[in-house]
């Protein structure tokens, strides 16, 4: 396959400048939405990797209203920003298309009912979609701006299997076209570095999700949760889950797969973070030598200095 000199140099910040004529700031929510592992309906023990809590932030609780939490957010955000600054309700927690239409409708509506919302970003499970949820998400979005999030995870079926995903890699492809039909916009979640994945099939899912009409992108190094099944299996036997990528690894592994992205796909995020004390394994952070934690937004500035080079020796040829 022939390596693209020119990738999407788009930020999400720049993607949502052009969409809306401003900075857009997303405020976490948890709207009290659970999960098809949550309550068991697919019997097989959840997602290995996760521990949802690690990613919410303090304000994101469901003991407040979802009113609330868009208040505290705005509160907890808006020292950042001194120019104009506009909000999107970012329903985070869990999966949030897993209940009956009339609850969606409900929730949805009081996010998009605050004065400073701007739209709303659904992250959810493919196999948590049907076309009548899909009817009215696209209803929706006649009025306001929606965007659903799809947490894929990996392009391949043995990995799905392997972490306990539920569902296959079909199940995403369906969910993301069926989606993009409707003219809503799609984001895709990637882990890399899954057990199992060679660094080539971790690149070759680039090509794969290249096919998928996706708008956005976010991509996760593994993490290793406490309070996850991979975390316990972890601090039972180590080697239970791979050895992590060095910071240089990852950011070459990045750039490699970017390099085969199709260059319309904003990548949101090229690495996450948590708190230290959700850890279950934190020897596998990356740190710098004076043990300062590399931030995730150090890793973006990596990536983009790694590929700026590349381009310059390529065009050199």
């Amino acid at each position: 396959m022939q390596i693209a000199v020119f990738y999407n140099t788009m930020r999400y910040i720049d993607y949502c400048q052009l969409r809306f004529g401003h900075r857009m700031q997303k405020l976490a929510i948890d709207a009290g939405f659970s999960c098809p592992h949550r309550d068991k309906s697919t019997g097989n023990g959840g997602c290995t990797f996760c521990s949802n809590s690690a990613f919410s932030p303090s304000y994101c609780r469901p003991s407040l209203t979802i009113t609330q939490q868009i208040e505290e957010g705005i509160h907890f955000h808006r020292h950042r920003y001194r120019q104009k600054v506009g909000y999107l309700a970012y329903l985070q927690a869990y999966s949030n298309t897993y209940a009956p239409l009339h609850l969606l409708h409900e929730r949805y509506e009081e996010a998009l009912a605050h004065p400073l919302v701007e739209g709303i970003v659904i992250a959810t499970r493919p196999d948590c979609v049907d076309e009548e949820k899909l009817d009215y998400l696209d209803s929706l979005s006649q009025k306001h701006y929606v965007m659903v999030e799809y947490g894929i995870e990996s392009c391949y079926d043995r990995t799905l299997r392997l972490i306990h995903r539920g569902h296959d890699y079909a199940c995403s492809v369906q969910a993301i076209e069926a989606t993009a039909r409707r003219g809503i916009p799609c984001g895709g979640h990637l882990i890399l570095g899954l057990p199992g994945e060679s660094r080539d099939e971790i690149v070759a899912e680039a090509a794969l999700l290249s096919q998928l009409p996706l708008t956005t992108l976010k991509l996760h190094q593994l993490q290793i949760l406490r309070g996850s099944k991979m975390g316990d299996d972890y601090l039972h036997n180590p080697s239970s889950v791979p050895p992590p990528y060095s910071l240089e690894e990852y950011v070459a592994l990045v750039c490699d797969f970017k390099e085969r992205l199709r260059p319309d796909i904003v990548v949101e995020r090229y690495a996450a973070s948590v708190p230290p004390q959700y850890l279950a394994a934190p020897e596998r952070k990356w740190t710098y030598t004076d043990g300062t934690p590399v931030k995730s937004s150090d890793i973006a500035r990596l990536v983009d200095a790694e590929l700026t080079h590349r381009n310059a020796q390529k065009q050199k040829k």
